[in-house]
């Protein structure tokens, strides 16, 4: 990845049928063959509905420390995360010697009690907090965030060489995680392995991110440097994540990531991520694989990976598990 700065899709080519679907389709595999990182805009979400999750997002923030604790997380991976509670385990990103210094609120896709998935896996309650507004800024913005991602399946589709409707049928009940960020200043003098997040790639299908004015996100190129990924106006960070690039043996990658938050003030972000059905099964796709080009991985379903993950990164797994 050798980019000076991190390119910009724009999705209102949409609007131009099949030929603006291919058009973006082309610009997806350029860029998730290298770098894995984008901008997207007009993506169909109003501002008043980002600055809605915000809102409650600080607003859930500035609440005492008891009140955020009282929704720790559960077993379902919903709730609240204190700051130096989530750990990134030492992998081939980087060796992670200190907790992200940064805290958090986890909201998940909602299911029934009725449903037989209830009390199985991620497949729990949300826990909402007794806040004017909060569920319903949250919930209107997931929704307009899961409209986006499954527009997005067509065209990763076509630039994948597979039928535009490929991948519709994993995403029939996806695994979605909607994450309240708040990143406290770090002092400029801080030790370099401190951060906000730690260098790290993500777990799933795809992230899509809305952050503050603050910055601090930086992308690592191939070369081990670090670009920086400001905020744009109007714009998401949309980056391709593991079980993706599993998904296409390594032809789209899955770059790792970190925030250091130096602004001297409060970061806020709001990362949606979007995976594929539990009981999806992922295997190479076919595009990607021939006799020069084996697959790489075994198939796996996506539960039992997701799952295997969470118990490695989180404090509170070592509680339920």
């Amino acid at each position: 990845m050798t980019t000076r700065e991190l390119p910009i899709v724009d999705m209102a080519r949409l609007a131009e049928g099949e030929a603006g679907e291919c058009a973006i389709a082309a610009e997806l595999d350029a860029i998730y063959s290298t770098v894995g990182f984008c901008y997207f805009r007009n993506i169909g979400i109003s501002q008043d509905l980002t600055d809605g999750v915000f809102a409650v997002s600080r607003a859930f923030h500035a609440q005492p420390e008891a009140a955020k604790r009282a929704l720790a997380m559960n077993a379902s991976h919903r709730g609240y995360m204190a700051p130096n509670s989530s750990v990134i385990v030492t992998s081939s990103v980087a060796t992670v010697k200190r907790p992200n210094y940064s805290e958090s609120l986890m909201l998940m896709h909602e299911v029934d009690p009725s449903d037989p998935r209830y009390g199985t896996e991620v497949h729990g309650p949300n826990q909402w907090p007794d806040l004017p507004g909060f569920k319903q800024a949250v919930t209107e913005y997931e929704a307009a965030m899961l409209a986006f991602c499954r527009r997005l399946l067509r065209p990763m589709a076509r630039a994948l060489g597979l039928a535009p409707d490929w991948f519709a049928p994993y995403f029939e009940q996806p695994t979605t995680f909607l994450r309240l960020l708040h990143y406290p200043p770090q002092p400029p003098d801080s030790p370099d392995d401190a951060f906000g997040s730690a260098p790290h790639t993500d777990y799933g299908f795809l992230t899509i991110l809305c952050q503050d004015n603050a910055g601090g996100l930086e992308v690592r190129r191939k070369d081990g440097t670090w670009l920086k990924a400001p905020p744009i106006p109007g714009t998401w960070v949309v980056n391709v994540a593991d079980m993706l690039s599993r998904w296409t043996n390594g032809r789209w990658q899955s770059t790792p990531h970190r925030v250091k938050n130096l602004s001297g003030g409060d970061r806020f972000s709001c990362p949606y991520f979007f995976d594929m059905s539990m009981d999806s099964v992922v295997a190479c796709v076919p595009s990607c694989t021939d006799a020069a080009h084996p697959p790489r991985h075994a198939p796996v379903r996506y539960g039992d990976y997701l799952m295997e993950r969470l118990d490695k990164n989180y404090q509170y797994r070592q509680r339920t598990t």
